[in-house]
């Protein structure tokens, strides 16, 4: 059974960081792909992908300000976000790429503002 727990949001200034975690239980980080999503309103984007070989892949307005990692041994995942800004508001999911759609966790609140 695959649980998802994310955690590490909270609210800070345009051009802050934030560390986001995700523990998980249920999946294999050697044959699975994991993404990091985020829905500030209606839809889930995907924002953070993750091979198991080590393969990032970011869409272009995030490329350079988001890291994608895990720790295979310890089932965690972790989105490193810099220089933040208002548009990154939104809560932020992970789950496996392609998305487990049964098994999302509560996601965790990031809000940026001044």
């Amino acid at each position: 059974q695959v649980q998802l727990m994310e955690s590490g949001g909270g609210s800070v200034q345009p051009g802050g960081s934030l560390t986001l975690s995700c523990a998980t239980s249920g999946i294999d980080f050697t044959i699975n792909a994991m993404g990091w999503y985020r829905q500030a309103g209606e839809g889930r984007e995907l924002i953070a992908r993750l091979t198991p070989a080590g393969h990032t892949l970011y869409p272009s307005s995030l490329k350079g300000r988001f890291t994608i990692s895990a720790d295979k041994a310890a089932k965690t995942l972790y989105l490193q976000m810099n220089s933040l800004k208002a548009e990154d508001t939104a809560v932020y999911y992970c789950n496996t790429q392609p998305p487990d759609f049964g098994s999302w966790g509560p996601g965790t609140q990031v809000t940026v503002s001044s």
